[in-house]
């Protein structure tokens, strides 16, 4: 299996797509149904995530197993250190290696039920995000990424702290980066140049999610941390009553900040999908980054 690295330095640009673990059967028919529908556009990874405050880890680890094992994507999996010993953290990564899976997004993640508390380490497991980075790169031949704040990692007292932490991640033995969603192209290139201001030039992807109604707009600015950019809001409010004007204008918008951070460098976009490839699918063609 390819690497994440060997994947998005393609020398064109690139996309990937975030899946969620389903919580029933009926949530895997979709997923395996989106996956399948992707697989022909051929993005350069996919990812399952854990689910909130790292739960759903069996679920992540079978299925992340099974689209290495049974499609031709290059899989990526997601490896929090939430309510983990040491012993859970070495199982889960063994479990990773056994499927064959070669790339490893490791986070720290929130804390269990509010992700806003204090985040307090499981008693015999880990503090740090460097140090999930260190033990996975220790226990086999991984390609590891790590996450990145636009508007800062809410835990960070300023820039420069914020920066200084994610070099230590570097330092561990991270190879790339995706970001936190958001939907601020600024915010991204000023994280981007301070980092790469401090002597880092890892790839850093951009979290993006496609906007396709009032729901998805409210779930993102609490994903992102952030409120909507006014020009955003000014564009989709008027719209909330008209479902089929507003999925096109939050496709539009998707389209805009992708092709900016296409201009802007970026090599490869990491797309959330919520388990639903319609958006994804609409965003990617008309960017022309797909297979087919």
């Amino acid at each position: 299996m390819a690497t994440v690295m060997d994947r998005i330095q393609r020398g064109t640009p690139t996309f990937s797509v975030e899946f969620f673990p389903p919580k029933n059967d009926e949530g895997e028919r979709t997923l395996w149904n989106t996956v399948r529908s992707l697989e022909p556009l051929d993005p350069a990874f996919v990812s399952v995530t854990y689910g909130a405050g790292g739960s759903s880890r069996d679920r992540t680890v079978r299925t992340t197993g099974r689209i290495a094992t049974e499609t031709t994507l290059t899989a990526m999996a997601h490896l929090t250190a939430v309510d983990a010993s040491m012993e859970d953290l070495r199982h889960v990564i063994g479990s990773y290696a056994e499927a064959g899976i070669q790339n490893v997004l490791a986070i720290r993640g929130d804390p269990p039920n509010d992700k806003d508390a204090e985040w307090v380490p499981h008693a015999a497991g880990l503090q740090y995000t460097e140090e999930l980075v260190h033990m996975v790169r220790r226990l086999g031949n991984f390609c590891v990424g790590v996450a990145a704040f636009p508007y800062m990692h809410p835990r960070s007292e300023d820039e420069e702290s914020d920066t200084r932490f994610f070099l230590q991640k570097v330092k561990a033995g991270a190879e790339f980066a995706i970001t936190q969603m958001f939907y601020d192209a600024d915010q991204f290139l000023r994280m981007r140049d301070r980092i790469a201001a401090a002597g880092c030039e890892i790839p850093i992807m951009p979290g993006l999610m496609p906007i396709t109604n009032p729901r998805a707009m409210e779930r993102g600015a609490d994903f992102s941390g952030a409120a909507l950019p006014k020009v955003m809001q000014e564009r989709l409010e008027p719209l909330v009553d008209d479902a089929a004007a507003f999925r096109e204008a939050g496709i539009d918008l998707c389209v805009e900040l992708s092709q900016k951070m296409f201009d802007e460098g970026v090599g490869n976009i990491h797309y959330i999908s919520m388990n639903r490839h319609p958006a994804v699918v609409d965003v990617v063609r008309r960017l022309g980054v797909a297979a087919g």
